[in-house]
């Protein structure tokens, strides 16, 4: 909303208006924002909560240090929702598509996370949500997220192609101004198909519509739309997964954040991306704005949920995380880097998978359960190896951020 009102300020020649039309400006203030309102609102938050009893209701694993976490105000998500909306709702331009589907997005997860956390605590029932009322949650928004980002005509790309490359029919010439005119090798078209990035292959993109035989994008989104459905669930429980050590999740989501941060803004600046010859899109440097209240929201609540962690974020947050890092990778074509860089989520989520369905199987065959780990996820297998939790905590932002690394490298390597 303040874009707007400095626009109109810009427009009259009020001194220093012009600062909200610079993307780093009104990332950074987002940011700072969020980081404000994690930190100082998120005290008065944690403290209603605990007025309120609504606790954290801890079943004995035998782990080390989980009893004493009983009672542990819960539903922090509450705070991370706030400090990335209300930072997003400031700076960024709303009537961006981008903006919009991102918060949509945030909402929706939230409100499913929410629903989740307030049955759990306020009506007693440990279970939560159904879990077929979550998965029709998720996919809820993955149809919406998809249908968005596949049929709207706000939606395109620009890519370098070859100066003899012959036009489609929905595809025309484009030119930029911070494009190499001495270059007239490559010449830049603008296209509205399904284009997404393969990583660590060279001529790295990859079209959903060439799936179903189609240029003409009239049944691409047969493919499209399952697909962003199901990265939605996968990410979003992933990082629900990863959710059980103080700060984990919050600490993997800021690293994920950054990483995503410098993906956009490369892919949404025509000089980077002429540079590092990946696709322009248009639009998406407003993703930018949005991420930046993401990574400062994350930061700003490990304040409090660093070990020993004095509120929790509950599925109100971890759903919402872990959604968000879908969509947004999904909006800048980079679905594909996800199992690279929410390796910590991906690594989790199977550590589950491999458990049940091989205690399952020895189950079936022999008579009697096996187990691969001592626990799952993951992380609890460490801590009943006698790891303390702070310890896994470092080591897994540690991976995390190599992974991000590698992520970033994949732009080049190919």
């Amino acid at each position: 909303m303040l874009y707007y009102l400095f626009d109109y300020l810009d427009s009259i020649n009020f001194p220093g208006a012009g600062l909200f039309q610079f993307i780093s400006f009104r990332a950074a203030m987002a940011l700072i924002t969020s980081l404000i309102v994690s930190i100082f609102f998120g005290k008065k938050i944690i403290n209603l909560l605990r007025k309120q009893q609504i606790g954290e209701t801890v079943r004995d694993l035998g782990l080390a240090g989980q009893i004493e976490k009983s009672g542990t105000p819960t539903m922090g998500g509450i705070i991370i929702l706030s400090a990335i909306l209300i930072p997003t709702l400031l700076f960024a331009k709303l009537h961006n598509i981008y903006v919009i589907t991102m918060i949509i997005a945030t909402i929706w997860l939230g409100v499913i996370g929410f629903l989740d956390d307030y049955i759990k605590v306020f009506k007693k029932n440990k279970e939560g949500l159904k879990g077929k009322a979550k998965i029709v949650g998720q996919i809820g928004v993955g149809l919406i997220v998809g249908c968005i980002l596949y049929f709207s005509k706000d939606v395109t790309v620009h890519k370098r192609v070859d100066a003899n490359y012959v036009l489609k029919a929905d595809e025309q010439f484009v030119t930029h101004q911070h494009t190499n005119a001495s270059d007239e090798t490559y010449k830049w078209i603008k296209t509205d198909d399904m284009t997404t990035t393969i990583p660590f292959i060279k001529g790295n993109e990859f079209n959903y519509n060439w799936l179903m035989g189609d240029t003409n994008k009239s049944y691409g989104w047969l493919f499209f739309i399952p697909i962003v459905i199901f990265i939605v669930i996968a990410v979003s429980n992933g990082a629900n997964m990863t959710d059980g050590l103080d700060g984990l999740a919050t600490g993997s989501s800021a690293i994920i954040g950054l990483a995503l941060a410098v993906l956009a803004y490369v892919s949404s600046n025509a000089k980077f991306a002429d540079y590092l010859d990946v696709m322009y899109i248009p639009l998406a440097e407003e993703m930018v704005i949005f991420i930046a209240a993401f990574v400062g929201a994350c930061i700003g609540f490990l304040w409090y949920n660093s070990y020993p962690a004095q509120v929790f974020m509950g599925d109100t947050g971890s759903l919402a995380l872990g959604g968000i890092i879908a969509v947004f990778a999904i909006s800048i074509r980079k679905e594909l880097l996800i199992p690279v860089l929410c390796g910590i989520f991906l690594i989790e989520n199977l550590s589950v998978i491999l458990q049940v369905g091989f205690f399952k199987l020895t189950k079936k065959r022999f008579g009697e359960g096996r187990r691969i780990f001592l626990m799952a996820p993951l992380h609890h297998h460490y801590q009943k190896k006698g790891i303390h939790e702070a310890k896994i905590v470092a080591r897994f932002w540690i991976i995390g951020v190599l992974l991000a690394v590698i992520t970033i490298v994949t732009l080049k390597l190919r």
